[in-house]
Formats: structure tokens, C-alpha cells, sequence
């Protein structure tokens, strides 16, 4: 049944491509003039071919419409003068009708895509304005991050993440939103308002969490809820409480093996009244950390299978020297993997400590000379 609903899911995506529906269109053209042919003179199946420029201006651009709609007028030419219907009163009302029939959907076509432009291009405003891109080099971490929607043409859906440089040393959200695309949006902006908020003022994270939970609560509906992870870096060491969310995974720098970092008590999403457990998780030089959303580790291939991280293939392009080379090597694995297209939001962010990181003091962060940071020693991993 997995296998069987992954490719009933990949199918319906492809039929509305643009490409693949023009396709479509072509062909039930086709279909219906074929069909005049062999019915005769007396089929008044020819007014029909007028529903191909129509079909064509809800999925496809305006010159595609155009092609439609004068592929339309072709074949009604070329099957009323094989049934020998030219001259026919019926037959140049079926011209006119299909000729009307393509200036209409041209024209629908062209100002829907006068709209989508300019609601793209004000989607990329404000969604650049909810994520900010990441630094390659924050308070002594150098990361890496690729972000992807599965809804078309939107840099924003379910997934979330941020980095603050508070009192307590670099703070890292990571998230993931009931619901996915343009609709998430809104509660994607609410989660980063609350960390960006509540960040700088809260030293203990459990606390950090329940504070968040508290204001993300008001503004989400019963049954919404959001997976977070919250992350604080220190020299050595990274602490972080888990809401729900996918462990992030640990590749040490002698190790070709990943390790998830699962909690050792689950707790729930926010809105669902998390009461989360810290842990501290080492991280030496040469040490990574990765971040993520289900879209990556839930995406299934067309035999139905998920993507695992403890593929040999994703270890070693996680090895890549360059962060943002390992980063871009495993997107690449995802998408073959998930044959090109994706049904979920991704978020990846892999972060190791930077050459720049001191060695030595626990309260000092390059950019935060003199700010004392809290913490203890808890689970440690």
C-alpha cells in the first residue's frame, strides 16, 4: 500500500506540471478529432476541441495557450474537410466557437500569470524576511544550511530556523510546523518571534522551552503544534532540549559512523505542553552536528523506502571538507533518491566547530568578548 500511495502521489504531481498537462491537452485534442473522423459529418464532437485551450490557461503560460488554441482550429480544419463538411453552416459555427474559445483562455492565461508574478515576487520579499540566511561562521561554529519548500516557488513552508549571539553564548532554533507550503508561513513567523524574543532573556533552555511553548500556545489552533529543537553552543560542547523533534545527528572526527542524538525521555511538540531534558553533546574539533527536518529522513524513493542517514553514501558526503560541499552532496542524494521531486519541506543545517573557536575558557565566544555564559554538565554525550 506505501509503495502504491507514493506513486499515486508522484503521478498526480506530474500531471500537473506544466509540460505534462500541455501534454495531456495535445492528446485529448488528438483524441477528439480522431474521433470526428471516424463518426462522420453529423458528430457534433468538434465543438469539443474548444475545451483544449481552455484546459491549456489553467496550467500553462500564455504562448502555450496560443499553440493550443491554433492546434484546436487545425484540426477542426483538417476534419472538417476529410468528413467534407466545408461550407457547412454547423461547421463554421464550430470555427468561430473554437477560435472565441482560445482568444478567452489566452487571455486567462496571460493575466494569471501577471498575478503569480507579482505574488511571487512579493512571497520572496516577505519570506526572505522571515529567514534570514545563516552565517558560515557564528560565535566560533561554522555552518552550512540548504532549505527547500515543496510547494512551487515559495523559499518558505513548514520548516523553520534561526541563530541569535545572546549573553549565553550563540543560540540555535531549528523547527518544523503542522502543515507545510504558504499555509505554515504564518506559523512559522509566530515560532521565530517568540525565540527571537524570549531568547535573549531566558538563561536555562528547559525554561527557554516552556517560555516559547507559553507564547507560540495563543497563536496556534488546537490540533496545530510545532517540533523544535533548541540549541546553545559552548567551547566543546553543544546543549540543546528536543521538542518532538528528529535527534540531530553527530559524526565525530575519527568516526565514519553517525550517531543520532536522541533524548533520552521523549517530550512533546510545543502547544502540546513540552517538558523537555537537556543534554550536552560534546563537540570537538573536526566534530559535526546535523541538523534536520522529517523531509529529509521521510522521503521515500518509488519502491516506498525512506532516505537513512546511516547510508554509506550519505557518511562519506557528510565527510566532504567543505561544509557547504557536504551540505549540497546530500541534497543531491536526497533528490535521486526521491527521483527529483520532493512531497516535504527539507532543512538541513550542519555546523562544526570553526578554526576561530577559543580552546580554552567557557566563557568567551569570538563577537562576544566579556559576556558570560550558563550552563553545567548534565548528560553529557
Amino acid at each position: 500500500m506505501g509503495c502504491v500511495s507514493v506513486l499515486l502521489r508522484r503521478a498526480t504531481g506530474a500531471i500537473g506540471r506544466p509540460p505534462v498537462w500541455l501534454g495531456i491537452v495535445l492528446v485529448l485534442d488528438a483524441a477528439i478529432a480522431v474521433t470526428g473522423i471516424f463518426v462522420g459529418r453529423g458528430s457534433g464532437l468538434l465543438g469539443l476541441l474548444a475545451a483544449g485551450p481552455l484546459l491549456a490557461c489553467a496550467r500553462c503560460g500564455g504562448r502555450a495557450t496560443a499553440l493550443v488554441a491554433a492546434y484546436a482550429v487545425a484540426l477542426c480544419a483538417i476534419v472538417t474537410a476529410v468528413s467534407g463538411a466545408a461550407g457547412n453552416m454547423m461547421a463554421t459555427y464550430r470555427f468561430i466557437m473554437i477560435i472565441a474559445a482560445g482568444v478567452v483562455a489566452v487571455f486567462v492565461a496571460v493575466i494569471r500569470g501577471r498575478r503569480e508574478g507579482t505574488l511571487i515576487r512579493i512571497n520572496d520579499r516577505v519570506q526572505r524576511a522571515i529567514l534570514r540566511p545563516l552565517p558560515a561562521e557564528f560565535g566560533g561554529v561554522a555552518l552550512a544550511s540548504h532549505y527547500q519548500s515543496a510547494t512551487k516557488q515559495a523559499l518558505v513552508g513548514g520548516d523553520l530556523y534561526d541563530i541569535a549571539m545572546t549573553q549565553y553564548g550563540p543560540r540555535f532554533i531549528i523547527g518544523d510546523v503542522k502543515g507545510k507550503g504558504l499555509d505554515a508561513v504564518g506559523r512559522c513567523a509566530a515560532v521565530l518571534a517568540a525565540f527571537r524574543e524570549v531568547a535573549f532573556a531566558e538563561p536555562d533552555l528547559v525554561n527557554l522551552a516552556a517560555e516559547m511553548d507559553a507564547h507560540v500556545s495563543r497563536d496556534l489552533e488546537i490540533e496545530d503544534f510545532v517540533t523544535v529543537i533548541l540549541a546553545e553552543f559552548a567551547p566543546g560542547e553543544v546543549r540543546i532540549v528536543n521538542c518532538g523533534h528528529h535527534p540531530p545527528a553527530k559524526m565525530a572526527a575519527d568516526s565514519a559512523e553517525l550517531q543520532l542524538m536522541a533524548p533520552g525521555q521523549p517530550s512533546p511538540p510545543l502547544g502540546l505542553q513540552p517538558r523537555p531534558a537537556r543534554q550536552d553533546i560534546a563537540l570537538g574539533p573536526g566534530d559535526r552536528l546535523l541538523f534536520y527536518t522529517d523531509g529529509l529522513v521521510e522521503t521515500r524513493d518509488h519502491q516506498g523506502r525512506f532516505f537513512e542517514l546511516s547510508r554509506p553514501a550519505v557518511v562519506k558526503a557528510l565527510a566532504e571538507p567543505d561544509l557547504d560541499a557536504a551540505v549540497r552532496q546530500v541534497v543531491r542524494l536526497l533528490l535521486e533518491h526521491a527521483g527529483g521531486r520532493l512531497a516535504d519541506d527539507v532543512l538541513l543545517v550542519l555546523g562544526e566547530p570553526s578554526v576561530t573557536q577559543p580552546t580554552s575558557g567557557r566563557g568567551h565566544f569570538p563577537g562576544s568578548e566579556g559576556v558570560a555564559l550558563a550552563g553545567g554538565q548534565e548528560n553529557r554525550q
